[in-house]
């Protein structure tokens, strides 16, 4: 005869599972992970590029991290993983213990023997000497005005009353423990999980590369407008309609279908007159539902959103919605700048074609963005500083984001426009220029800023700006910088102009030109490399121990053939010339020396030409939420839920008296023997004890 254990194992394994799902140790394991992952995501910003990451942890810790999804730690499947457990083992332990707890408030408990009162230490046992009839009607009394439900049971011994109050006190651990189901739930209906399991299920694919309109999208990336949960933005330039919202989710984009059309009529943004920065923005909208056809005029801004059909459209953000903007050119190589016009729109591409060296090479213009005000921080320097602030410093006070600084000038610079270049081999810097001229140092200067890639940020060419306001004389000292003959004529006027006869004028005539033509091709380094040999054949480099005096004369020789050949530019353009020692010399210093600077980092600049913001009309763009929360009744009733449960188990304090009375051996004395006990024996319940004591001996201290 043989038996079989495949059944008492598995029951054996199924309950040991129910008791480990069931037990308080697992769900508190399930709260601490869902804390400490809770922590993590509200100190590190969520939903951030990939480049905020590393920058702050750097690819090694940013790699390891991404593993376990902290950039969208709510909706990675492992913490959505823990929610669900925690669901399932609180509703296990709701489901065991809940109807204990239900009939345990039902119940009197009048059951219990005369012996077992002897065992509280809350106890009395007294002869009354009143009749039993009195004693229990003096008993009823009492605990009726204190608020007590009683059952009575009598038998040949005597009578027993069993009260009690505060059993809803119960229904506080009940209702806390139901609340982390209620609000569990509803927070995996509203997070990505209904979303993500339609991916994980295989039938939606991310929208492909490929498609460039919305018709372009197959139906697999796309979400039905009757979708259970969903979270996306929807982007609607002035004038245009959207039907359609995008949603983020796996590292990919996907299409959430709306059931009704949204037309932007008007963007409204209004701006804080003491800092420019934006105090209010709304969305004027016409929504026509598709389902009815009912058209309704509504504008939509922070905290005022509109719901149609579950949805819910909140006022997010705005951008720029395809700005048509005209930029004007200016070359950088050659002894060219004759500037020209390139008209396009946000978001567009447009081509320029340029001869360089005799070669000519092609250019695609993205037009990246616009934005008509920026506000920036333009504090000068602190007099009293024993250390000057650094090109670098002084530009990224100009270049930051003005908010949340506190104590700072802040000031609106004007309009600015971002755009990448690429050339012929696909190689793309991204650029960002200032309309205006912006003050720095006591000088107006015109901001032309680059981000080749593998650079975190922008750096900044200052270009300064002329008497006009304009940038005409700067580009016209360039020109004469590439000009040959221009700078042979200002070396020369250099050469006759100098009054130590002990060096012949054609010497100086060639230094001075050998100074403008290296520092108009390599800036102020291509000075000491030139003089240090660097690309000089070695019959021609300077000897070693002239080198640190040689570099001193071609200085001093670029720094006054360079004035000679500003005249000279200036003549051209039909100008006065300089005279340094009169008035306005300070300002014109300034400006000679800013433009040496300018001449010598764009040596280094990254595109032969570079744009500058003309005109311009300015197109926005709202971003508005779409958002389907179905969970959100469920977290609200179980917010209700648990705050009913806190209050029945901080604030309902459980009761229960049992009496007993049995008639004496004459029939006018009786014994009464009572027992009070609580789950929390606390200052309130001993106080209450001493009532009842008082009550029916006299003596509170009996």
């Amino acid at each position: 005869m043989t038996t079989s254990v495949s059944r008492p194992t598995h029951r054996v394994w199924g309950a040991q599972l129910i008791d480990l799902l069931g037990s308080m140790r697992f769900a508190v394991s399930l709260l601490s992970f869902i804390c400490v992952a809770s922590i993590i995501g509200t100190v590190l910003q969520q939903n951030q590029p990939e480049l905020t990451y590393t920058d702050q942890f750097g690819m090694y810790w940013y790699a390891v991290f991404s593993k376990f999804g902290v950039a969208q730690i709510y909706n990675t499947w492992w913490f959505l993983l823990i929610m669900t457990f925690l669901v399932v083992s609180t509703s296990v332990c709701v489901l065991r213990n809940a109807p204990k707890m239900i009939k345990d408030m039902r119940s009197f408990r009048e059951y219990i023997r005369e012996g077992s009162l002897r065992a509280f230490p809350h106890r009395l046992d007294f002869q009354t000497g009143h009749t039993a009839a009195a004693t229990l009607a003096r008993a009823k009394a009492w605990l009726k005005k204190e608020g007590y439900a009683v059952k009575e049971k009598t038998d040949d011994s005597g009578t027993l009353l069993a009260a009690k109050k505060g059993s809803a006190n119960r229904l506080g651990y009940i209702f806390a423990h139901v609340s982390i189901v209620i609000v569990c739930i509803g927070g995996l209906l509203d997070s990505e999980l209904p979303n993500r399991l339609q991916i994980w299920l295989g039938s939606k694919q991310p929208i492909p590369e490929s498609a460039r309109y919305v018709s372009d999208v197959p139906s697999s990336a796309r979400f039905s407008p009757g979708n259970p949960s969903f979270r996306g933005n929807v982007s609607i330039a002035e004038g245009n309609t959207s039907n359609t919202g995008i949603l983020q989710l796996s590292a990919g984009q996907y299409l959430q279908m709306l059931p009704f059309d949204i037309k932007l009529n008007k963007f409204i943004i209004e701006y804080y007159e003491t800092n420019g920065m934006p105090k209010r923005f709304a969305s004027e909208v016409t929504i026509t539902d598709k389902e009815t056809g009912q058209v309704t005029d509504k504008t939509i801004e922070v905290n005022h959103p509109f719901e149609m059909h579950g949805i819910t459209l909140y006022q997010s953000s705005f951008h720029d919605g395809g700005s048509k903007v005209t930029l004007t050119g200016y070359p950088l190589a050659g002894s060219d700048s004759t500037p020209f016009e390139l008209a396009g729109a946000v978001g567009e591409q447009a081509r320029v074609t340029t001869t360089l060296a005799g070669q000519t090479k092609h250019y695609t213009v993205t037009f990246d963005d616009f934005k008509p005000i920026n506000v920036e921080d333009l504090s000068a320097p602190n007099p009293g500083a024993a250390k000057p602030k650094t090109f670098q410093e002084d530009i990224l006070a100009v270049t930051g984001s003005a908010a949340g600084k506190n104590d700072k000038k802040l000031h609106n610079i004007g309009p600015s426009v971002s755009y990448t270049l690429t050339d012929d081999r696909n190689q793309s810097v991204k650029f960002n220029n200032y309309m205006l001229p912006v003050m720095l140092e006591n000088a107006p200067v015109f901001l032309i800023g680059m981000q080749v890639p593998g650079d975190t940020m922008f750096r900044y060419v200052r270009i300064p700006a002329d008497d006009k306001s304009s940038i005409n004389e700067f580009l016209s000292l360039r020109a004469a910088f590439n000009d040959k003959a221009m700078r042979l004529k200002a070396a020369t006027a250099y050469a006759e102009k100098n009054q130590d006869g002990r060096i012949d004028k054609a010497v100086i005539v060639q230094l001075a030109e050998r100074a403008l033509s290296v520092f108009a091709a390599d800036g102020f380094a291509g000075i000491d490399n030139y003089v240090d040999g660097q690309g000089v054949p070695e019959k021609d480099r300077v000897p070693a121990d002239l080198r640190e005096p040689m570099k001193k004369i071609l200085r001093e020789y670029l720094l006054f053939s360079a004035i000679e050949l500003r005249n000279l530019s200036r003549e051209q353009a039909g100008l006065a010339p300089i005279v340094f020692g009169g008035p306005g010399s300070e300002a014109q210093a300034r400006w000679f020396d800013q433009a040496l600077r300018a001449v010598s980092d764009l040596a280094n600049y990254p595109a032969p030409m570079f744009f500058q913001l003309k005109t311009f009309q300015h197109i926005q763009a709202s971003v508005l939420q779409a958002t389907r929360s179905p969970g959100k009744l469920l977290v609200y009733g179980g917010s209700v839920l648990l705050i009913l449960g806190v209050f029945s188990m901080f604030y309902i304090r459980d009761r229960r008296i049992w009496i007993w009375v049995k008639p004496g051996q004459d029939d006018q004395d009786s014994r009464m023997m009572a027992a009070m006990t609580s789950q929390k024996r606390t200052l309130d319940f001993n106080r209450e004890f001493e009532r009842f004591r008082h009550h029916f001996t006299g003596n509170p201290k009996a």
